[in-house]
């Protein structure tokens, strides 16, 4: 039996959820302090979807596409909170501490975008090292 892709994305959805809610009950509540948890999930999720789009061919078959749905949209989606981060940024400029609010902007995006980076540059690298292993034949 297929799944519709949505089911995927369902599927992933829920458990990047889970683990986003797991990661917020190690970090525990910012209290007003620096939202680590919302960080280290965005920047996790940024470095996971990068990772595995670099990595996984998007070679259009049926399983293909659905891997793709429960990482990215699914997974990766569910992960991220980029609604938490504005609401942490707004609460913090709402309380009026601008420094803290700008951390978290500034932080937050340059965080994000080195996560992206790096994760893209494992699953390049991944994908190379698959594609030459891949070509070396046993009895060649």
């Amino acid at each position: 039996m297929r799944l519709p892709l949505a089911v995927w994305v369902a599927f992933g959805s829920a458990l990047g959820a889970a683990a986003r809610w797991g990661v917020s009950l190690g970090f525990g509540a910012a209290n007003g302090a620096f939202p680590w948890a919302t960080l280290v999930v965005n920047v996790a999720g940024s470095m996971l979807i990068a990772l595995y789009a670099a990595a996984t061919p998007d070679t259009g078959r049926e399983a293909a596409a659905a891997r793709h749905a429960f990482v990215g949209a699914g997974f990766c989606g569910g992960f991220t909170t980029f609604s938490l981060f504005t609401s942490d940024l707004l609460v913090a400029a709402a309380r009026g501490a601008w420094a803290l609010a700008a951390a978290i902007l500034a932080g937050s995006v340059a965080a994000w975008l080195a996560g992206a980076v790096a994760g893209h540059a494992v699953g390049r690298r991944l994908r190379r090292v698959a594609v030459a292993a891949a070509a070396v034949r046993p009895g060649d």
